[in-house]
């Protein structure tokens, strides 16, 4: 259980660094940001398959299982992640996400766990939540007010809960499907899910990204193609590697409380990017959300 919990809190560590990473390049569209972040993670799972001669090959049923992952947790969700923080900043966004382990824990609670011992854990997170919501509220206002009368900033919200939709859904079906079939392992999923999603990927681009003439000529091209391949390694290979490895050892119920650890780094490293401190009220929600994690571990024992 320990194994599991510490892989799934390290997973949201590097899920977090995603939301800052689109607002660190401009000249980039989401395609193209996406895109390359998930070709980087399928090139490295091909390496991997190449290298680890032993890893088999997936059935046809396995390979449509890993298409339809990959486009709920990393294509489609980042896709829409990507979106949302361009219309809406990375703060609201990354609170939406945020809601993901409710769902979760609503939605994977195990059947012989009872409800009254998850409302610590979810009070917990929901107050930490709302605190986090009203210290966002000014800057969120205020975005609406610019942004061709809240339309932007809205569309970027309705673009964050698609997201939230998706990964919710990706995480209850991707922790079904492990335990289901057992005789896979983590790195193997891992690359399988790096090949279906770097593929899908490619076709996206190809299909609606820019010109690679025009990204050739961004000024800062490089610093785009570090934070793909940054993001596409750690943020994807590696962090699903540790959240197939927290899959199989946890409830689904706990693993999604433990994606509260992925809203805390994605407000440390965007209150670092920005350069100020957490206001006193961000800080107490922080707090909330590591006391909810602790909970609802302690409800899993």
């Amino acid at each position: 259980m320990l194994t599991g919990i510490l892989a799934g809190l390290a997973a949201g560590a590097l899920w977090g660094m995603v939301f800052v990473a689109p607002r660190m390049v401009s000249g980039f569209t989401a395609v193209d940001f996406t895109a390359g972040r998930f070709v980087s993670y399928g090139a490295l799972s091909v390496l991997l398959m190449l290298v680890l001669r032993k890893v088999a090959l997936p059935t046809l049923a396995q390979a449509m299982a890993a298409v339809g992952m990959s486009v709920l947790g990393f294509t489609g969700y980042y896709l829409l992640l990507v979106y949302a923080i361009r219309d809406a900043g990375s703060e609201v966004p990354s609170l939406i996400i945020g809601t993901i382990p409710i769902w979760m824990m609503l939605l994977g609670k195990p059947a012989g766990l009872r409800w009254a011992a998850l409302v610590p854990g979810l009070l917990l997170t929901l107050l930490g939540l709302g605190l986090m919501m009203q210290s966002s509220h000014g800057s969120a206002a205020a975005a609406s007010a610019d942004a061709s009368n809240g339309v932007i900033f809205w569309r970027g919200v309705a673009f964050a809960v698609a997201s939230m939709a998706c990964w919710t859904a990706f995480g209850l079906l991707n922790a079904a499907w492990l335990k289901k079939h057992p005789e896979v392992n983590a790195t193997t999923w891992a690359n399988w899910l790096g090949v279906a999603t770097g593929l899908g990927a490619l076709v996206l681009w190809m299909a609606a990204g820019s010109d690679a003439k025009v990204l050739l000529a961004q000024q800062n091209i490089a610093v785009a193609a570090i934070l793909c391949i940054a993001t596409g390694i750690g943020s994807a290979w590696v962090a699903t590697y540790l959240w197939n490895i927290a899959s199989q050892r946890l409830s689904a119920s706990l693993c999604g409380q433990l994606i509260v650890s992925e809203t805390i780094f994605a407000l440390i490293y965007s209150f670092l990017w920005d350069g100020h401190w957490p206001t006193a009220l961000q800080a107490l929600a922080c707090g909330l959300f590591v006391c909810g994690i602790l909970a609802s571990i302690r409800a899993h024992r």
